[in-house]
């Protein structure tokens, strides 16, 4: 089968021949039918050797959806033929995180004691989704999507799930009355819109430099947006700011927004760097957090979301073949929404 994998640190993907997996004790075997890109897939492409513990060669994609079409031995049987999208934290199971329901914050996927960044799950240091087919552990890692189209199913993974978990750990400031900024209209910031929708948020500005970002914006419920985020009033007092850029110049402006008891949520990896102090200007109670992925009940959430026609995810579907052409499209920042390959 076709597979974009990742051959060597600081270089491009390429698209291989690789044997079709089989599944062995417990694991799934997919047929790939959809896998999203992202750009945490150019990070690990951009790396020095060092940075993360995966082996090489690596397939991936960590968004993806399928079907699973076999079982190891120890699996259920019925999971085959289930449409189903992959939960990409492959989580131990058994910390204090994960029977707290907390599986993206497993410590068993903690930083290396040399500083390296361990494998996650799927395309983030096991082979994952950019292929025709893949192999899941166990049937923790997948949850059904019933008649979602898989083209739509694979952001959910990724884009959706993440920006679910950043606005539901902080819901208790997400009320008629709130006011929330989303930093960054792209392929979760497109999402984050809808989400606050759903769950019952009142004013909803986003911020994005590009026209038709901050058109998708207002299309999709945000009550107004902006080119810049110093276009927005520092009399707003956001009561939480979500910062899908996580640059220097989005994430140091995003706090000084925050009226008092404000969060600024840093989820964007844009290299931002941000001084806080209680004695550095900014309002009475801020908080500051970077959440990381989601959990598999998030991953379920989204998913409903999705079937109620609550989420939809701006996104178009390419070949496997393209790959490599979508990802220089995706560094130069010239795909909307979210860009999927469909095998």
């Amino acid at each position: 089968m076709k597979a974009v994998r990742l051959t060597g640190w600081g270089e491009p993907a390429q698209v291989l021949p690789v044997r079709v997996p089989e599944p062995q004790g417990a694991e799934l075997l997919l047929e790939v039918r959809a896998a999203g890109l992202c750009r945490s897939d150019l990070h690990v492409m951009d790396a020095p050797a060092g940075v993360f513990d995966y082996p090489l060669p690596l397939t991936l994609g960590h968004e993806v959806a399928g079907t699973v079409v076999g079982v190891g031995p120890a699996a259920d049987s019925s999971w085959v033929g289930e449409s189903v999208v992959v939960h990409g934290v492959w989580s131990c199971g058994d910390c204090r995180n994960c029977r707290r329901g907390r599986e993206n914050y497993c410590h068993e996927l903690r930083r290396r004691a040399d500083g390296r960044l361990p494998a996650i799950g799927n395309g983030l240091g096991y082979d994952g989704g950019l292929a025709e087919a893949m192999i899941v552990p166990t049937e923790r890692f997948v949850v059904r999507t019933g008649g979602l189209a898989p083209e739509s199913a694979a952001p959910l993974a990724d884009a959706a799930l993440t920006a679910y978990h950043a606005i539901r750990t902080n819901q208790d400031l997400v009320d008629d009355q709130s006011v929330a900024v989303v930093v960054g209209v792209g392929g979760l910031g497109h999402l984050a819109v809808q989400i606050l929708r759903a769950l019952g948020g009142g004013t909803v500005f986003a911020v994005d430099p590009r026209p038709e970002s901050r058109a998708l914006a207002m299309r999709l419920g945000a009550d107004a947006a902006f080119a810049d985020i110093a276009r927005i009033p520092q009399s707003t007092g956001a009561d939480v700011v979500f910062d899908f850029v996580g640059s220097d110049a989005t994430t140091n402006a995003a706090a000084q927004l925050l009226g008092p008891g404000g969060r600024l949520v840093v989820v964007g990896s844009g290299g931002g760097r941000l001084t806080v102090g209680k004695d550095l200007g900014l309002p009475n109670g801020w908080q500051v957090s970077a959440p990381f992925w989601g959990t598999r009940a998030d991953l379920e959430a989204v998913v409903d979301l999705a079937h109620r026609g609550l989420l939809s995810v701006e996104s178009t579907a390419y070949r496997l073949d393209d790959a490599l052409d979508i990802y220089d499209r995706l560094r130069r920042g010239a795909i909307r929404g979210r860009a999927v390959l469909v095998p």
